[in-house]
Order: structure tokens, then sequence, then C-alpha cells
């Protein structure tokens, strides 16, 4: 008697039925916290920074400058408007806050500095500070 063997491959089974499964996120199927992805340009006097935020209200955005190290956070808020006679199947969009903090090469001017939010993208100009120039105490 023969042995038969059934081959199965994994690639194959992967693909079967991928529409229909749902695809999970994280280790229970709960969407993870996104990381806010930053774009960060050196120009001569100042430094461009271009943060996604996308779904975010401007009010909802906060950047705060503490010498050369920049802080972005911002919140989306879970809104639960469910109509009568619905109901939600599958949530998978993020709620909740995310911040990120980088140190810029040299200390910013918080007085000069200004923030922009247009389609989902925070511009940021940053204008770097003048360096104190040094002084040359004279010994009596």
């Amino acid at each position: 008697m023969a042995n038969v063997v059934n081959y199965r491959d994994p690639l194959d089974e992967f693909f079967r039925g991928f529409f229909v499964r749902p695809v999970e996120f994280g280790g229970q199927g709960e969407v993870s916290a996104p990381a806010l992805k930053v774009d960060v340009r050196e120009r001569e006097n100042a430094y461009a920074i271009h943060a996604e935020v996308p779904g975010v209200k401007k009010e909802d955005i906060h950047v705060s400058i503490d010498g050369a190290v920049v802080s972005i956070s911002a919140e989306r808020r879970e809104e639960k408007e469910v109509k009568e006679g619905e109901q939600v199947l599958r949530s998978e969009r993020y709620f909740g806050k995310v911040s990120r903090s980088f140190q810029l090469p040299q200390e910013v001017d918080e007085a000069q500095s200004s923030a922009k939010y247009t389609d989902g993208v925070l511009e940021l100009v940053l204008p770097k500070k003048t360096a104190a120039k040094s002084k040359r105490l004279t010994i009596e």
C-alpha cells in the first residue's frame, strides 16, 4: 500500500481566504499607537519640521520647545456616534494620545518659532538661537 502525502503550500494557505479573514494588528486584535512621523531639515538659520498628524484637530496638537529639545503631542478623540439601526462591525482607527520628542543640534529661539497645520501635516519653522558671543574678562 502506498502512502499518500497531502502537501499544502504555506504561501497558498496564507492567501486562502485572505480577504475574508480579519487582519489583526498588535497582539489581541487591537490597533497599536502609531508613531508620529517627522521630517527634519536644517537651513542656514532655522530648522524646518514636517510631522504627520492626520485626523487630529489643531486644538489637540501641542508643541513645546526646551532649548534644543522639541516635543510634539497630539490626541485623537473617539467620536461614538452610532445612528439608530446601525452597529459597528469593526473599528481599526486609533484613538488616544501620541507624542514624540527629539533633540536638534542647536538651541531654538522659541519667541521667533512658528507652527502651521494643513491637511494633516504640522509644519514648524524653528529659528536657531544666535550663539552668545564670548566675552573676555580683564584681569585687574
